[in-house]
């Protein structure tokens, strides 16, 4: 059961991923077909601006779902969000363009897009939850790593498709009906995630949880939420601050650095695309080792290091790279991403373990959403407006800095207090 559910998890949320990735790498092609194609640039931020207006639905997304897996199970709500993005990817795919039906055609792509975003919200709450929760005893940041894990598979699988579609079709092709194909394959979430959560137990810790309610027979004296903000509030703000940073760095890298470096370098988009697959894939190793590493000597010796090196090489990769914009210096930029990779393993564990088991998905989702939606949804649109408003082509170092100091910060403010102690796993089937 344990392998069923790390399978599960890792493949479904590879696939909701998979669709968020693919809108910031056709960014591009987007921008030309659903906005008025008379200012290129400012079709590009409207673009941007859409990729990151849609994560204002995630932390209510994260919200309903962390309520609702904390209240009647980890497997009921992940099965229900996979379902629900299928619906909005299906939408993306199949939308007429602004050419053909005008101002209606933005508008639709907003609602495709708040409706993936609202069901990715629960996501990394629960799907981590589910994670840990399964672990044996001492390997929390093994199995948790499996949720960044997948992100990389998302990752990796957009740049492959993205490299396959540029290769193999012209560019009249790929803007005609090309740029379609990952998100009418996107449909497929629905029926090929809903049966792979659908066979997986309910976690043990919280089937314990729920037991022991029931012994108790007494009514809660405060809501969920209550209880969160009241009881964990330097739990709460050390997770926004630790998701702020990773996912400003995730989203520079996955999403703004490949269109960067085509409109302000002018270097080829399909060197980008490769960089980010090949990197990608590394990292999905690299986050399995740190979270088995992190297990072994502690999350904080592994997230500390990992973002004051990461902030270092970058601002020294850009610099020389925006002196010279060539792919090997774009390559060496989007090598020092594999520092993502160390920081991602440990973090779902980190995220989760500190939150007991009652607000642990709502604790974990809430935090990771409000934190995406601010340092993650709004990076491409924020770093795109820093360049053009500065002139200054290394502006992006300016936000990896600012969001690696709010990383440190959280960190210091929590001070390990001691875990949740974990509830020994009935006997894997």
């Amino acid at each position: 059961m344990r392998r069923r559910v790390v399978i599960s998890s890792t493949i479904g949320n590879a696939l909701e991923w998979f669709d968020f990735t693919v809108f910031g790498l056709f960014a591009g092609i987007i921008s030309k077909l659903f906005f008025p194609a008379d200012n290129p640039s400012s079709s590009l931020l409207l673009t941007f601006a859409t990729f990151g207006i849609a994560f204002a639905a995630r932390p209510l997304g994260g919200l309903v779902f962390g309520l609702y897996a904390d209240k009647h199970g980890r497997k009921k709500a992940l099965v229900v969000m996979i379902t629900l993005m299928a619906v909005g990817t299906g939408l993306l795919g199949l939308l007429p363009t602004f050419g053909a039906i005008g101002i209606a055609a933005p508008l639709l792509l907003l609602l495709a897009r708040l409706i993936q975003g609202f069901s990715a919200g629960g996501e990394f709450g629960s799907a981590s939850a589910m994670l840990i929760e399964f672990a044996p005893p001492g390997r929390r940041g093994l199995f948790g790593s499996f949720q960044m894990v997948s992100q990389n598979l998302a990752f990796a699988i957009g740049a492959t498709m993205a490299i396959g579609l540029n290769l193999g079709l012209s560019a009249d092709a790929f803007a005609s009906w090309g740029w379609r194909v990952p998100f009418i394959l996107g449909i497929l979430i629905g029926p090929t995630g809903w049966y792979l959560r659908q066979r997986c137990d309910e976690s043990p810790d919280f089937q314990a949880y729920l037991a022991e309610k029931a012994a108790a027979a007494q009514p809660a004296k405060r809501t969920t939420l209550g209880q969160l903000f009241s009881d964990h509030p330097v739990e709460l703000i050390a997770s926004f601050c630790l998701i702020a940073a990773g996912t400003a760095i995730n989203y520079v890298n996955a999403i703004f650095l490949p269109t960067y470096a085509v409109a302000e370098l002018k270097l080829p988009l399909l060197n980008a695309q490769m960089g980010l697959l090949f990197i990608s894939l590394a990292n999905a190793g690299i986050a399995v080792a740190t979270g088995a590493l992190s297990d072994r000597i502690g999350r904080r010796a592994v997230l500390i290091p990992s973002l004051v090196i990461y902030a270092a090489l970058f601002y020294l990769m850009l610099q020389r790279l925006v002196a010279a914009p060539t792919t090997t210096n774009l390559w060496q930029l989007q090598i020092v991403a594999v520092f993502l990779g160390v920081l991602a393993g440990p973090m779902p564990a980190f995220m989760t373990e500190i939150f007991p088991v009652g607000v642990r998905s709502t604790g974990a989702s809430l935090m990771y959403n409000l934190a995406v939606m601010l340092f993650g949804g709004l990076a491409p649109f924020i770093n795109t407006w820093l360049v053009a408003a500065t002139g200054d082509k290394t502006a992006p170092v300016y936000y990896i800095l600012f969001a690696a100091a709010v990383g440190l910060v959280g960190l210091s403010m929590y001070r390990g207090r001691p875990a949740v102690p974990e509830i020994a796993p009935q006997p894997a089937q």
